[in-house]
């Protein structure tokens, strides 16, 4: 009697009901599983701390807005270490007079971290203000190609409104002698010649020029000022500018920090760093002469990556300066060699 026969079709439907029952059943276990996952996940991310993107785009055009850089607006706990060590080289040397006051920048490129320390002090930078000068003229000729190549007759000294002594020289272009704008830039940016900028200034695009500061959001330069005060971090922003050719093209922006890194000056950053080093830098002299600035910034490009270093400095003796950005530039070089 418990051997009634079952239709064949019976058996095939109930095969199949029993196969669904079973698919459903897994899915739902596991689409649990992955939900408390992602659950899981979630908080996770939500644990970490946010920090907002600082973005600087460039802007004049009308379907396109160019990325400038971008980086965290929040500084970085990798490198609060260093910030230790430079803020005591900096309370040091005002203890013993070598400085009223310092701020220094420091930036590495592969993860975007910097570091700022007395980050809202602005210093007059002087000569610093160069290297947008230098940007300004190459992109003059990308808009003009061969102007680089104009020659122009030095044929009287220049003077200028600023009788401040320069602490700092080298060499200087001649009376006389006739220079192509490339080979005044070379004297402008290698051996710092204010003969050579001022003859520069006079042929200069000034809508170019100020369109280097305004550009990036900063202000547009005063032409009947001496100064233009700028903080550690904002300046930096040109050697950005530079380091990812965001602004001027791939060719221009090699050719300008190639320029930077034949700078003759040996007395600031690069008497802090091994001779093989290679730095693309600028100094600059601003300030008055009982109240001297001296600032110097550049990318270095020894350790394990890249990095931007600005230090503006003030005192009371020029001469003691150099050597205070020398001390913070070693320190900073020997932590980024380690931990970059």
């Amino acid at each position: 009697m418990f051997t009634k026969k079952v239709p064949l079709y019976l058996l095939f439907i109930s095969i199949f009901f029993t196969g669904l029952i079973s698919i459903f059943g897994f899915k739902c276990f596991e689409s649990n599983d992955v939900s408390n996952s992602l659950s899981e996940s979630k908080s996770t991310i939500s644990a970490a701390p946010l920090c907002n993107l600082n973005i600087s785009r460039l802007k004049g055009f009308e379907f396109i807005h160019p990325l400038l850089f971008a980086e965290p607006e929040c500084e970085s706990t990798k490198l609060l270490s260093c910030k230790n060590q430079i803020e005591g080289i900096i309370n040091a040397n005002k203890n013993d007079g070598n400085i009223t006051s310092a701020s220094v920048y420091l930036r590495e490129f592969s993860q975007a971290e910097w570091i700022s320390v007395n980050s809202n002090e602005a210093y007059s930078p002087g000569s610093l203000l160069k290297v947008p000068e230098l940007i300004a003229f190459y992109k003059m000729d990308e808009m003009k190609p061969g102007f680089l190549e104009k020659s122009i007759l030095y044929d009287k000294a220049i003077t200028s409104g600023n009788s401040r002594t320069i602490s700092f020289n080298s060499k200087h272009i001649e009376v006389g002698k006739a220079y192509t704008v490339k080979e005044l830039l070379y004297y402008m940016i290698v051996y710092s010649d204010n003969d050579a900028t001022l003859l520069l200034n006079n042929i200069i695009d000034r809508t170019a020029f100020s369109k280097v500061f305004s550009d990036i959001g900063f202000k547009d330069p005063d032409y009947n000022s001496n100064d233009y005060k700028m903080t550690a971090a904002a300046y930096s922003d040109f050697f950005k500018e530079l380091y990812n050719a965001s602004y001027l093209n791939f060719k221009n922006s090699e050719e300008c920090l190639s320029l930077l890194s034949k700078s003759d000056f040996k007395e600031g950053m690069l008497s802090g760093m091994p001779a093989n080093c290679v730095v693309a830098h600028k100094f600059g002299e601003g300030g008055f002469s009982n109240t001297p600035n001296f600032s110097e910034s550049g990318v270095i490009y020894c350790g394990k990556s890249p990095f931007i270093l600005t230090v503006m400095t003030k005192g009371t003796d020029m001469k003691k300066l150099p050597k205070v950005v020398a001390e913070i530039s070693k320190s900073v070089y020997e932590f980024m060699s380690i931990n970059s």
